[in-house]
């Protein structure tokens, strides 16, 4: 007799649920946890972009837009980009999406055919590798846990075969906080072309760089344009995680397609979100760099605290997590955060759901007050004292 599951896609229930959600299920109707778990900012959106999207709602502005988006946010998005060297056309090189994950699953459908593969460098946001089975394509990890979490030049060309298509990249790096170097970036730039590789770039923390840290775009470099799709958004810099906005940046051609899967899948992206893009990229900029200086202000507590109790970690570059090894304690990286969750109420996620290089090692992010931080590190501290082997 056939069960209801006999009756679904093989295909789909082959996928994992993702890792970070199922840590974040585990808070919901527990008052005493302090989450360092969902990449979420603390902060609220700005005010000057919640006032222009209350302004577009009582006007009744509620219709859908242009499937590519308003015309309006992708001239300013273009010019934006024009501030890290890179210059699109925005009539048919920019596309406005529902949140950058949705521009990783149209970006990976358009790209990859069944039997491709993609070269993956891991650990990585745990979207990618999912949604790269769905278009049936082989993942290729690069282990980037081999060279202070970033992937080399050399690594991606010993990978690549006749069936590659594509490299995935994320600079600054969900879930490790590093950034590839402007020197390494010009070596994979190189392998791309030589090979003919389709590059994606998710560069959704770029502005999320501390210090002496600057963010470039394999886009930027010479002849690049050609092979480079530059995923990014405003969930992350702008505190818009709810308002699902983000776009696509690349070559006319690629794009023509992409926007064939995003007008059938979602439409458009909602219309007082992308007045509210455009009015942050106006002037939310104040905002973001007082965001930024306080992420980085935590960033500093929680670096020394964790090396300080014997999980060592690499100092961040960017984005909001750090990847502290706790491989010392002899827990695995789920046990581990499954024990501190069940006895000291804090939420990880296991660096284990983040693909190859990620055992041994816990994602922590630092997207919340400094006062919780406190407590969350005095109770980690407490639990690798009562639980290392």
């Amino acid at each position: 007799m056939n069960t209801r599951e006999d009756r679904l896609s093989t295909t789909i229930q082959k996928i994992p649920p993702s890792g970070i959600r199922k840590f974040f299920e585990m808070l919901i109707g527990h008052d005493d946890v302090i989450s360092l778990s969902v990449g979420e900012p603390d902060f609220p959106t700005p005010w000057c972009m919640r006032e222009e999207a209350f302004y577009h709602l009582e006007k009744g502005h509620t219709s859908y837009t242009s499937n590519w988006g308003l015309l309006e946010l992708r001239e300013e998005i273009a010019k934006y980009m024009n501030r890290y060297g890179m210059d699109y056309n925005p009539v048919n090189e920019i596309l406005i999406t529902v949140g950058a994950s949705e521009g990783v699953d149209a970006v990976l459908r358009a790209v990859l055919n069944e039997g491709d593969e993609i070269l993956v460098s891991q650990p990585c946001y745990v979207n990618y590798t999912p949604l790269a089975e769905l278009c049936h394509a082989k993942v290729v990890p690069v282990d980037s846990s081999k060279n202070n979490f970033y992937p080399t030049a050399e690594q991606i060309e010993s990978l690549v075969t006749p069936k590659t298509k594509a490299l995935m990249i994320c600079s600054p790096n969900n879930p490790t906080g590093t950034m590839i170097p402007k020197e390494e970036l010009a070596k994979i730039a190189e392998v791309c072309k030589k090979h003919q590789i389709w590059v994606i770039s998710d560069e959704i923390y770029c502005e999320l760089a501390y210090e002496d840290a600057e963010h470039v775009s394999i886009g930027s470099f010479d002849g690049m344009k050609d092979y480079t799709i530059v995923l990014n958004g405003f969930s992350k810099s702008f505190a818009m995680t709810g308002w699902r906005i983000g776009y696509i940046a690349a070559p006319a051609e690629i794009l023509a397609q992409i926007v064939k899967l995003h007008g059938y899948n979602t439409i458009c992206a909602p219309i007082f979100s992308q007045y509210a893009a455009l009015e942050g990229l106006r002037h939310g900029w104040k905002d973001v760099e007082k965001m930024r200086i306080s992420y980085q202000q935590r960033r500093n507590l929680m670096v020394k605290a964790f090396n300080d109790m014997g999980l060592p970690v690499p100092e961040p570059k960017g984005a909001f997590y750090m990847f502290p090894d706790i491989s010392s304690t002899g827990m695995t990286s789920e046990e581990f955060a499954t024990k501190l969750f069940q006895q000291h109420n804090v939420a990880v996620v296991p660096g284990s759901v983040f693909g190859l290089g990620g055992e041994g090692h816990i994602r922590v992010c630092y997207a919340t007050s400094i006062e919780k931080i406190k407590v969350a590190l005095d109770r980690i501290k407490q639990f690798v004292q009562e639980n290392r082997k």
